[in-house]
């Protein structure tokens, strides 16, 4: 069985993007990108909410158009452009020219039964990266197995929280380590139901 696992980067002050979603803000740059690109290579699919989707689309794709990309990079957007993945929204649709047109979309009536479905039928982990909404939904749910929290060395003062409420789950911290070359520090968690 699949375990769900929702990566997320937030400042100092628990935001995960700063005013209207900016993540200008947060550090980003090689380490974390090499820590995402860990997580794609355990990943049987993807999960993600309608924003990051759209976010990650618009970007990925075309790292994979450039003469000559970023090596780590290019791993990471071949990767996301190969995978399984599923996105959650009401809204979207997905003509047969867009990026990722290959995403099943999935109705926030039916997400629990879908995670449910990807923890059972998925050899490897179930990964969803940002997500914010999602990932606090399925919290609530008792559907997240795994939270990895990349907390980066600045204060935003404002913005969007990761956690929308203090989460119901048990959360017990099973690794704490400094990314390599950074000032990152990752806190990864195991879940259990309230």
């Amino acid at each position: 069985m699949a375990n769900i696992v929702f990566s997320n980067l937030m400042s100092l002050d628990g935001f995960c993007a700063g005013p209207g979603g900016d993540l200008n803000g947060l550090p980003m740059g090689a380490e974390f990108d090499q820590h995402n690109l860990d997580l794609l290579r355990g990943a049987g699919a993807l999960l993600f909410g309608r924003v990051t989707f759209d976010l990650l689309r618009s970007f990925w794709p075309e790292v994979l158009k450039e003469i000559a990309p970023d090596p780590l990079l290019a791993d990471i957007a071949g990767r996301l452009a190969k995978a399984r993945k599923s996105v959650v929204s009401t809204q979207l649709t997905l003509g047969s020219t867009d990026p990722w047109c290959d995403a099943r979309i999935v109705s926030g009536a039916e997400v629990n039964a879908h995670v449910r479905d990807l923890k059972a039928a998925t050899d490897g982990d179930v990964v969803a990266f940002g997500s914010r909404q999602l990932m606090n939904a399925l919290l609530g749910q008792g559907l997240v197995d795994e939270l990895h929290v990349l907390v980066g060395n600045t204060v935003l003062g404002k913005g969007e929280r990761l956690f929308l409420a203090p989460p119901t789950a048990g959360l017990a911290l099973v690794e704490h380590r400094q990314l390599p070359q950074s000032e990152t520090v990752l806190l990864r968690y195991t879940c259990t139901p309230a």
